[in-house]
């Protein structure tokens, strides 16, 4: 029996946004100065065991795709420190001031990839994490554009191959179109399990949860946050 090839992002297409404003004196050293000793090398075999990846002992592991602002991932990190953080960003802002802080507070416990999300999904070994985030990512609110957000059976896919028996995957969003595609692409995957038992538990943030400057915005604005956990079956 031959092993089934990883799917490839080579032949999907990558959406948004790489850069912005130019970027703070600080924040421009942190990328250029700590940026290269963080990043992932995927042209190389992932460390086997993945803990390897860290220079401190972690007990767990736990990816964050999209972290924006980089609050709720440097929150988690300096909480957690036996837990071993993968933070994916490509917008190059966003990526700086997450370095910026890293530095700042001598965080141990984060590595970190600029690129496509997907890559490092298909680069992670089978059963290897504990724990995916994917915190209020694009909702690209016009239909014909639905196809590009990031849940889809094949991301699905990829979650369910590096996520361990048990695990879990949290989403979180303010668009009602985006809670909605996601529960019903859980629903046609055998792979996951919404563990939501009452409606605090997609109401209520999950716990020591920091906020974020995205999530102030949509209360703001009078947009409802909805928080989704999905277990790992298996």
């Amino acid at each position: 029996m031959t092993t089934p090839q990883r799917r490839s992002r080579a032949t999907e297409a990558f959406y948004g946004r790489r850069k912005g404003k130019s970027l703070k004196a600080p924040q421009a050293e942190a990328l250029s100065a700590l940026l290269p000793v963080l990043r992932l090398d995927l042209s190389s075999p992932p460390p086997d065991p993945l803990a390897e990846l860290w220079p401190v002992p972690v007990s767990s592991t736990r990816l964050e795709i999209g972290f924006g602002g980089g609050e709720h991932l440097l929150h988690r990190a300096r909480n957690a420190p036996d837990t071993g953080f993968i933070g994916v960003e490509p917008f190059i802002n966003s990526m700086a001031k997450l370095l910026a802080g890293v530095e700042n507070e001598g965080l141990q416990n984060i590595r970190l990839y600029d690129d496509d999300a997907t890559r490092v999904l298909d680069w992670l070994p089978d059963a290897c994490l504990d724990h995916i985030d994917l915190l209020y990512p694009d909702p690209w609110p016009k239909k014909k554009h639905w196809k590009r957000r990031f849940v889809s059976r094949l991301n699905l896919d990829r979650f369910a191959r590096v996520l361990k028996p048990g695990g879990r995957f949290c989403f979180a969003s303010d668009i009602d179109t985006y809670v909605n595609w996601t529960l019903n692409h859980i629903a046609a995957h055998p792979g996951f399990e919404w563990t939501a038992r009452k409606a605090s538990d997609w109401r209520e943030p999950w716990e020591g949860w920091p906020g974020t400057r995205y999530e102030a915005k949509a209360i703001r604005e009078g947009r409802t946050p909805c928080y989704l956990e999905f277990e790992r079956l298996g």
